[in-house]
């Protein structure tokens, strides 16, 4: 009997439940009741909330536990599946864990469970390009990819189809990395800043969430750190395997650079320096990509060919809400950057264009401060459209920068993402960029920053 079946067999014998729907859960929930196994869904919603999927899981034979006090009583389980939204640290998780419950995530299973290599992407910004251009490569050399975590799609449910000659390439959050206790077999970590102190609370626990991307590894893993960012090339003491870093700014020893003199992006092997392709010829925009390009090709030396990564550099347009270009109108360009969650995101965005910009900001609140993108918001922006509850913190970080003027940028308030397109399609002329790249999380309106982007770039499409 494989690993993978007595793990199903185990899974027979216990009461199973999970907590919340979503993409993540509802396809592992199908497999297991598909294998016999007892599943409760837990959820803060009432049947009428969860739809469609509340019906069809009733058919297959699911139990339920919804409505507000759906967390009560979690001894009544053996094994709970967490939500990556469901913060590993509630309080009634712990109670629950110290009371023998096992609580885990599709993730920490498909870790111990898969049969192939891992390659695994965190980070505070660069995570999804990063993890799409490895993927990218490995598919462009033959090998078949499964892509998810963070990104795309659960991998559990499609464990039975993974062969050993295949690759997992996930992206990870810092909720995913907060209980995981395995790690992959190549790890990168892109950058690190503060981001969801909303929910960790302390960088400390942010940052200890993204060291166990690391901890767990073997003399056989490679890991990828960032020799630019300082929180990252800290890290370095505790890496197990190869040591692997990537630079703009300087040549690692063992890792990928971009040189300084012709632009071209390199790979240093001790005292062998391998050109591999030119920033120019990388058809995404913005050094922040160069960087995550830089991270891509550190994961995959020595197994993809420099073709390949060429061919891929000159023909991949990027991932959905990352510096999206949506459509020109009356010659003016519109970009969708949803994914700029954090001022640091929005700054990456910022730099990606040599001209004075019309930006729509403002969100959900996640407790991060704006300062640190003030002055490049006052450098490289000409109008600043603000909304949500975030609005008056991002004029007062703006406002109270050093290199603010009265009136550059011009501050205009809105109430809505149609008055926000509006508004910009008034102002904006011929020659014009305008940018959404919101430097906030999107909860006070949308559920996520796709939902957010596919409503911007649908009502600018309608223009």
């Amino acid at each position: 009997m494989s690993k993978l079946e007595r793990f199903f067999e185990q899974m027979k014998q216990k009461q199973v439940a999970f907590i919340g729907t979503g993409v993540t859960n509802n396809d592992i929930i199908r497999l297991f009741l598909k294998k016999g196994i007892s599943i409760t869904l837990l959820d803060r919603k009432t049947p009428e909330q969860l739809g469609d999927i509340y019906q069809e899981l009733k058919n297959s034979g699911a139990s339920f536990r919804l409505g507000a006090t759906y967390l009560d009583n979690l001894t009544d389980f053996d094994v709970v599946f967490r939500s990556p939204g469901m913060y590993y640290n509630n309080e009634k998780l712990q109670e629950a864990r110290q009371n023998g419950v096992v609580i885990t995530t599709e993730m920490e299973v498909f870790f111990d469970l898969c049969p192939c290599k891992i390659y695994a992407v965190t980070g505070s910004d660069g995570k999804t390009t990063t993890t799409t251009l490895i993927s990218e490569f490995l598919q462009a050399s033959g090998v078949t990819v499964h892509k998810g975590g963070n990104i795309g799609r659960a991998l559990l449910p499609i464990i039975e189809s993974i062969k050993e000659t295949d690759a997992a390439v996930v992206e990870l959050s810092s909720f995913q990395l907060l209980s995981m206790r395995q790690s992959p077999d190549v790890a990168v970590i892109t950058n690190i800043a503060p981001n969801h102190l909303d929910v960790h609370g302390t960088m400390e626990e942010y940052l200890q969430a993204k060291v166990n991307l690391i901890a767990h590894q073997n003399a056989f893993s490679r890991t990828v750190l960032n020799l630019d960012n300082a929180l990252t090339n800290e890290l370095s003491g505790q890496v197990r395997g190869t040591l692997v870093k990537f630079s703009r700014r300087s040549k690692p020893v063992y890792g990928a650079f971009l040189r300084e003199e012709d632009n071209m992006l390199c790979y240093s092997n001790g005292n062998n320096i391998t050109p591999v392709v030119k920033a120019e010829d990388i058809r995404i925009p913005g050094m922040h990509n160069v960087e995550n390009y830089l991270a891509a090709i550190s994961a995959v030396w020595g197994e993809v060919s420099i073709d390949t990564i060429v061919d891929v550099a000159k023909t991949f347009g990027g991932v959905e809400h990352r510096i999206e270009f949506v459509r020109e109108l009356d010659g003016v360009k519109w970009y969708n950057d949803s994914i700029a969650t954090s001022p640091t995101r929005v700054l990456a965005g910022l730099n990606s264009f040599s001209q004075k910009l019309i930006v729509i900001m403002g969100g959900y609140d996640k407790k991060i401060p704006f300062e640190p993108m003030a002055q490049t918001v006052c450098e490289k922006v000409k109008t600043v459209i603000l909304m949500g509850v975030t609005a008056e913190k991002i004029e007062k970080a703006i406002t109270s920068c050093d290199s603010y003027k009265e009136n550059a940028p011009e501050i205009i308030h809105v109430s809505s993402m149609e008055e926000a397109i509006n508004t910009a399609k008034n102002i904006s002329e011929k020659g014009d960029i305008v940018t959404l790249s919101p430097a906030c999380a999107s909860f006070d309106r949308y559920p996520n920053f796709e939902a957010r982007g596919n409503h911007y770039k649908n009502l600018v499409k309608e223009l």
